[in-house]
């Protein structure tokens, strides 16, 4: 009986020696588990950070865009207006020239 007694103990002993061993690797493989879990928190916060920094340097070149186009329709107006005032100078010149040959034939006329 003393004998089965300590080879329980025995068995017993080692069963918990084994299962100590088996809690320190449980451990460290959570300790590694929380690591790479914060990890990946940081990771993710860095993403999101990345995110909202894209969306800021989309919002910029729109933003950039959009002055540069209103800079364009601005120049395009005054060229449109110039144009204008170009076409009109041209028909007050081809008027003037009208003029001058009917006045110039008016005068062969007479003469």
């Amino acid at each position: 009986f003393v004998q089965q007694t300590k080879w329980s103990l025995q068995v017993m002993t080692q069963r918990a020696l084994e299962a100590e061993s088996n809690v320190e690797e449980l451990k460290q493989e959570i300790s590694i588990l929380q690591a790479e879990l914060e990890s990946s928190k940081v990771n993710s916060e860095d993403l999101k950070a990345g995110q909202i920094t894209d969306l800021g340097a989309v919002k910029h070149n729109i933003d950039f865009a959009l002055e540069n186009l209103h800079k364009i329709i601005a120049g395009a107006n005054l060229s449109i207006r110039q144009l204008a005032l170009g076409a009109e100078s041209l028909h007050f010149v081809a008027e003037v020239l009208e003029s001058t040959g009917k006045i110039s034939e008016a005068e062969e006329e007479k003469e």
